[in-house]
């Protein structure tokens, strides 16, 4: 293995820029949660590809954003510390957007790190040529030094091809296996299982819902053939308890049967979920809470 490559690749960027999309997409697996709202990821997610002759480590990170509380200080947190000490950076940036304050917030914490930083323009397949030629020219007017710019499209598997390509290049050869090669993430069962429930949660629900809730796993047995799961829904308000529970349970009912599938697919396994709704006020501002229902790095 001595001209075996390996290192670890963060992917960054303002929230909903389709960070998560790239992960599943590399990885040909769902280990991250997506959805069309803002701010979906929490946790800084690694996702492990291995070739023949190469192993890439993905870190998918929280989107950056300007924080209203103590759990969004938390997600800025995560994901900055997340460019220190990795080989390369991808910083995604949508091709049907504007150049934003975050994008240029981004960038700033960018400019102190040593690793090479690649723009990637995302969703290129929404947008005529020249409005990406445009999109382009607006980054190089940001007089960043980065490395290359780099168009994906998650729809175009060469495109992705390419992205990996470069990724490839860029990793130093170690000669190390930092995973065996079934291993597609390093987060504990607890964790995905947690995710899949959260991710249900943010599909079937709207407006403030999705971002006042937090999924404990209570309990979590498991043998050769199935999966025992107790887990609860924490929200901040009274208010939103019927909302997630629904017309004489029909959501909470919804969401646990759409998430046993996903749990199902995910661990090859048969499933027994059950879900309890449960609220604990202000959690979001609250430290101690917050590291109570799993937003800690030594805690899920």
């Amino acid at each position: 293995m001595e001209n075996f490559k390996s290192g670890f690749i963060s992917i960054v960027g303002r929230p909903n820029v389709g960070k998560s999309t790239l992960l599943n997409t590399i990885l040909g697996k769902k280990i991250s949660i997506v959805t069309n709202k803002a701010q979906t990821t929490r946790n800084k997610i690694n996702g492990i590809l291995t070739k023949d002759d190469f192993q890439a480590v993905f870190l998918d990170t929280p989107g950056i954003h300007t924080p209203k509380h103590e759990l969004g200080k938390f997600m800025n947190k995560v994901a900055l510390s997340s460019v220190k000490g990795v080989d390369v950076i991808l910083f995604l940036a949508p091709a049907d957007e504007v150049i934003g304050e975050n994008d240029k917030f981004i960038l700033k914490n960018l400019a102190k790190v040593e690793a090479p930083v690649f723009l990637v323009i995302t969703k290129t397949d929404l947008v005529s040529k020249d409005q990406l030629d445009l999109k382009i020219r607006s980054w190089k007017q940001e007089n960043f030094n980065f490395k290359e710019v780099i168009l994906i499209s998650n729809n175009n598997f060469d495109s992705i091809s390419n992205l990996l390509s470069i990724i490839k290049n860029e990793l130093p050869s170690t000669g190390i296996k930092y995973y065996p090669n079934d291993d597609i993430t390093d987060q504990p069962e607890r964790f995905l299982i947690r995710e899949i429930i959260r991710e249900e949660l943010l599909l079937q629900t709207d407006k403030e819902v999705p971002f006042s809730i937090a999924i404990l796993i209570d309990k979590l047995e498991e043998d050769k053939r199935i999966i025992r799961i107790l887990a609860t829904i924490y929200c901040e308000r009274k208010s939103q308890k019927p909302i997630i529970i629904g017309n004489k349970g029909s959501r909470i009912k919804n969401i646990g049967i759409e998430s046993r599938k996903k749990i199902e697919e995910l661990f090859g396994k048969q499933v027994y979920l059950e879900l309890f709704v449960k609220i604990k006020e202000n959690w979001r501002s609250s430290p101690s809470l917050i590291k109570q229902l799993g937003y800690d790095k030594d805690t899920y």
